[in-house]
């Protein structure tokens, strides 16, 4: 007989735990899609629940690295060890796998996974910020023989890209786990200077920040960036990673007694709220876009003898292309109440758009560009489901009080992750919107993790 691990133990607990929750909630759940009526049952949700906590039980806690070559810190991977991406260190996406390798701990109750993780989580971080230049720039990217694949530290002058702006997210979530500020403070200095270096860089006519290329910005083939022209894309989802980093720094600031820091970092995190809602929120389509800050006016230069008319009375156009990034100004609460409302009934996640069977479409079905092709570099972010997509706009309804849609679409999240759990044996990259079918890279961890905060 095959000896059960405390680890067993916890996670069996622990689903049975989350499933008698889920399925107290199951009568307030009314079904999103008829597809659903396996998880929309109380004992089917709990099944799935259950499946999944055991393979995270299982699994995820071979995402903790040990330290190797350049990455002098323990740090958490985004895949199996041997699956695509394991060897790499990247930025947002150890956010998101931090995040729910937390969430995992918490749901297990394991001291002990918890312990491990407060030195990982840190320690991706200190490898981050340990390799930062000295004008402030951290790379997107890190490899065991590698501290910068990417060329980020002073070898790509000319578009200036660096890592999203998640450290101070992720260093708040370190703090939380170790209890403690202190052992940040030495480094606090580098993360205000990576915010330096992206506003003296990377800053706009109009105060957003824009992308200087389209290469490793997470939503790789956004179409609103992807091709476009350097420094021309004021995207949304740069913009909302920015201002949830600016909060969580400020805390950080709190904790660490550097009371100018935090008021300087809150009212950059406000003018930076200013702008996203006053030029992403388009009133025409009740929707958030991301913008092109391309518009100049060149008459003095092209016309220099002919007497002007009326000026330019605007400083950018809304790329009216609907991605899923129409709902970041709800996930990370810069959007009024009222905008919220106009949004959520304009059916953007009722008709075909966005909304899908298995969750929402990274980009509207309507849009001249959908697509559900298989692709690595860049990743497909044209239409298929990520969990990510799915978690963003969960939160966002969530914030906003739209609990009766945040459930549905939490229903949608968990029987997908699990019926690829039982048809596949692990979990994938992304999926297709209409059939649940698994799209790409097998034994992909990163942020499926989350799921963990919808049971």
């Amino acid at each position: 007989m095959t000896p059960i691990s405390r680890r067993d133990v916890l996670a069996g607990l622990a689903a049975s735990s989350a499933a008698s929750m889920v399925t107290a909630r199951s009568e307030q759940r009314p079904s999103s899609a008829a597809g659903n009526a396996e998880l929309l049952s109380g004992d089917g949700r709990g099944q799935h629940a259950d499946a999944l906590l055991r393979y995270f039980a299982t699994n995820a806690p071979r995402l903790l690295r040990a330290p190797a070559g350049v990455l002098k810190h323990p740090s958490v991977a985004p895949a199996l060890p041997g699956k695509t991406y394991s060897t790499n260190l990247w930025d947002w996406d150890t956010l998101w796998t931090s995040q729910g390798l937390c969430r995992l701990a918490a749901l297990l109750h394991d001291d002990q996974l918890k312990e491990k993780l407060s030195e990982h989580v840190s320690g991706s971080l200190l490898n981050f910020l340990e390799h930062a230049s000295p004008s402030g720039q951290i790379p997107m990217m890190m490899t065991a023989n590698d501290a910068d694949p990417f060329g980020v530290l002073g070898k790509n002058p000319t578009t200036r890209n660096q890592a999203k702006p998640v450290f101070g997210q992720l260093g708040l979530l370190a703090c939380d786990q170790r209890g403690d500020a202190n052992w940040l403070e030495p480094h606090f200095e580098s993360i205000l200077r990576f915010y330096d270096s992206w506003v003296r860089h990377n800053s706009s006519p109009i105060g957003l920040l824009v992308w200087g290329d389209d290469v490793a910005i997470g939503e790789d083939n956004d179409p609103t960036t992807f091709g476009r022209p350097f420094f021309s894309s004021a995207n949304l989802l740069l913009n909302c990673l920015f201002y949830q980093d600016l909060l969580a720094s400020a805390e950080l600031a709190r904790r660490l007694g550097r009371s100018a820091d935090h008021d300087r970092l809150l009212s950059q995190a406000e003018k930076l709220a200013q702008r996203i809602q006053r030029f992403c929120w388009d009133p025409r389509d009740s929707y958030y876009y991301t913008v092109d800050v391309q518009c100049v006016d060149r008459r003095a230069e092209l016309i220099p003898t002919v007497t002007r008319g009326m000026g330019m009375s605007w400083k950018c156009l809304p790329m009216r292309i609907q991605m899923f990034t129409g709902f970041l100004p709800l996930w990370c609460g810069i959007a009024p109440q009222h905008n919220a409302q106009k949004l959520v009934s304009a059916n953007y996640l009722a008709d075909d758009r966005l909304c899908a069977q298995w969750g929402v479409r990274s980009l509207s079905v309507r849009e001249t560009m959908y697509s559900l092709e298989f692709s690595s570099n860049p990743s497909n972010w044209l239409g298929p489901v990520w969990i990510i997509v799915n978690y963003f706009v969960w939160k966002a309804l969530q914030r906003y009080g739209y609990k009766k849609e945040a459930d549905a679409l939490a229903d949608k999240t968990l029987l997908l992750l699990s019926r690829d759990l039982e048809a596949n044996g692990s979990l994938n990259e992304y999926y297709h919107p209409d059939t649940g079918a698994a799209l790409s890279h097998k034994g992909f961890m990163d942020w499926n993790l989350l799921v963990l905060e919808m049971i």
